[in-house]
Protein backbone atom coordinates (compact mmCIF):
# COMPACT_ATOMS: atom_id res chain seq x y z
CA UNK A 1 0.00 0.00 0.00
CA UNK A 2 1.31 3.62 -1.18
CA UNK A 3 1.46 5.97 1.65
CA UNK A 4 -0.64 9.23 1.85
CA UNK A 5 1.38 12.32 1.17
CA UNK A 6 0.44 14.69 4.13
CA UNK A 7 0.04 18.43 3.36
CA UNK A 8 3.09 19.70 3.17
CA UNK A 9 4.69 16.75 0.73
CA UNK A 10 1.57 17.94 -1.64
CA UNK A 11 2.59 21.36 -1.63
CA UNK A 12 5.90 21.04 -1.67
CA UNK A 13 5.38 18.21 -4.79
CA UNK A 14 3.12 20.71 -6.16
CA UNK A 15 6.02 23.35 -6.69
CA UNK A 16 8.33 20.87 -7.47
CA UNK A 17 6.36 19.25 -10.72
CA UNK A 18 5.42 23.08 -11.89
CA UNK A 19 8.64 24.26 -11.91
CA UNK A 20 10.04 20.97 -13.67
CA UNK A 21 7.21 21.12 -16.32
CA UNK A 22 5.50 18.13 -15.49
CA UNK A 23 2.05 18.50 -15.74
CA UNK A 24 0.51 15.07 -15.92
CA UNK A 25 1.85 13.79 -12.24
CA UNK A 26 1.00 17.44 -11.14
CA UNK A 27 -2.57 17.29 -12.25
CA UNK A 28 -2.45 13.73 -10.34
CA UNK A 29 -1.97 15.63 -7.08
CA UNK A 30 -5.69 16.70 -7.73
CA UNK A 31 -8.93 14.69 -6.80
CA UNK A 32 -10.46 13.76 -9.33
CA UNK A 33 -13.51 16.24 -8.86
CA UNK A 34 -11.13 19.29 -7.83
CA UNK A 35 -12.36 22.18 -7.75
CA UNK A 36 -10.01 25.39 -8.86
CA UNK A 37 -10.43 29.09 -9.05
CA UNK A 38 -7.60 30.26 -10.85
CA UNK A 39 -6.96 33.82 -11.57
CA UNK A 40 -6.68 33.88 -15.48
CA UNK A 41 -8.22 30.21 -16.06
CA UNK A 42 -11.17 30.80 -14.36
CA UNK A 43 -13.05 28.21 -12.11
CA UNK A 44 -12.22 24.57 -13.24
CA UNK A 45 -13.85 21.68 -12.58
CA UNK A 46 -12.35 18.00 -12.76
CA UNK A 47 -8.66 16.59 -12.82
CA UNK A 48 -9.13 15.47 -16.73
CA UNK A 49 -10.41 19.23 -17.55
CA UNK A 50 -7.09 20.50 -15.94
CA UNK A 51 -5.07 17.89 -17.49
CA UNK A 52 -6.71 19.22 -20.54
CA UNK A 53 -6.10 22.65 -19.61
CA UNK A 54 -2.39 22.52 -19.02
CA UNK A 55 -1.63 20.64 -22.09
CA UNK A 56 -1.45 24.12 -23.29
CA UNK A 57 0.80 25.69 -20.92
CA UNK A 58 4.04 24.97 -22.93
CA UNK A 59 2.90 27.28 -25.60
CA UNK A 60 1.90 30.04 -23.25
CA UNK A 61 5.47 30.16 -21.54
CA UNK A 62 9.30 29.20 -23.39
CA UNK A 63 10.23 28.80 -19.65
CA UNK A 64 8.05 29.23 -16.05
CA UNK A 65 8.89 29.27 -12.51
CA UNK A 66 6.64 29.46 -9.20
CA UNK A 67 8.93 29.36 -6.53
CA UNK A 68 7.10 29.53 -2.61
CA UNK A 69 8.78 32.45 -0.70
CA UNK A 70 6.31 31.62 2.71
CA UNK A 71 4.47 28.10 3.09
CA UNK A 72 1.74 28.03 5.94
CA UNK A 73 0.56 25.09 6.51
CA UNK A 74 -2.26 24.12 9.18
CA UNK A 75 -4.05 20.48 9.02
CA UNK A 76 -5.29 19.40 5.75
CA UNK A 77 -5.11 22.94 4.49
CA UNK A 78 -1.92 25.67 3.27
CA UNK A 79 -1.22 28.84 2.05
CA UNK A 80 1.37 29.59 -0.01
CA UNK A 81 2.69 33.15 -1.25
CA UNK A 82 5.15 32.56 -4.46
CA UNK A 83 7.21 34.64 -6.67
CA UNK A 84 6.75 33.31 -10.46
CA UNK A 85 9.04 34.82 -13.13
CA UNK A 86 8.12 33.53 -16.94
CA UNK A 87 9.18 34.13 -20.38
CA UNK A 88 6.74 34.08 -23.29
CA UNK A 89 7.83 32.36 -27.09
CA UNK A 90 8.29 35.81 -27.89
CA UNK A 91 10.48 36.33 -24.95
CA UNK A 92 8.36 39.00 -23.22
CA UNK A 93 8.51 38.58 -19.09
CA UNK A 94 6.20 37.99 -16.49
CA UNK A 95 7.09 38.86 -12.68
CA UNK A 96 4.40 38.86 -10.01
CA UNK A 97 3.59 37.88 -6.45
CA UNK A 98 1.00 35.05 -6.06
CA UNK A 99 -0.81 33.30 -3.08
CA UNK A 100 -1.92 29.74 -3.47
CA UNK A 101 -4.48 28.66 -1.11
CA UNK A 102 -4.91 24.38 -0.66
CA UNK A 103 -7.59 22.17 0.88
CA UNK A 104 -6.33 18.65 0.95
CA UNK A 105 -8.45 15.67 2.03
CA UNK A 106 -7.15 11.66 1.33
CA UNK A 107 -4.00 12.68 -0.09
CA UNK A 108 -4.97 14.98 -3.13
CA UNK A 109 -6.12 18.60 -3.51
CA UNK A 110 -9.55 19.23 -3.45
CA UNK A 111 -9.56 22.65 -3.51
CA UNK A 112 -7.01 25.60 -4.84
CA UNK A 113 -7.36 29.01 -5.55
CA UNK A 114 -4.61 31.45 -6.39
CA UNK A 115 -4.87 35.73 -6.07
CA UNK A 116 -2.26 37.70 -8.09
CA UNK A 117 -2.06 40.97 -9.82
CA UNK A 118 -3.23 39.98 -13.21
CA UNK A 119 -1.18 43.22 -15.31
CA UNK A 120 2.07 41.36 -14.94
CA UNK A 121 0.21 38.69 -17.51
CA UNK A 122 -0.59 40.97 -19.85
CA UNK A 123 2.27 39.56 -22.47
CA UNK A 124 0.07 35.99 -22.01
CA UNK A 125 -3.28 37.08 -21.86
CA UNK A 126 -3.20 39.94 -24.22
CA UNK A 127 -4.29 42.53 -22.23
CA UNK A 128 -2.94 46.00 -22.15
Amino acid sequence: MEAVMNTREIVDTYYRLANSGDWDPWCDLFSVDQTMDEQLAGHVEGRETLRDMMKGFGQMYASFSNVPVHVVVDGDQAAVVSHISARTPKGESVEADVCNYFRIAGGEIVYMTNVHDTVPFAPVTGGA
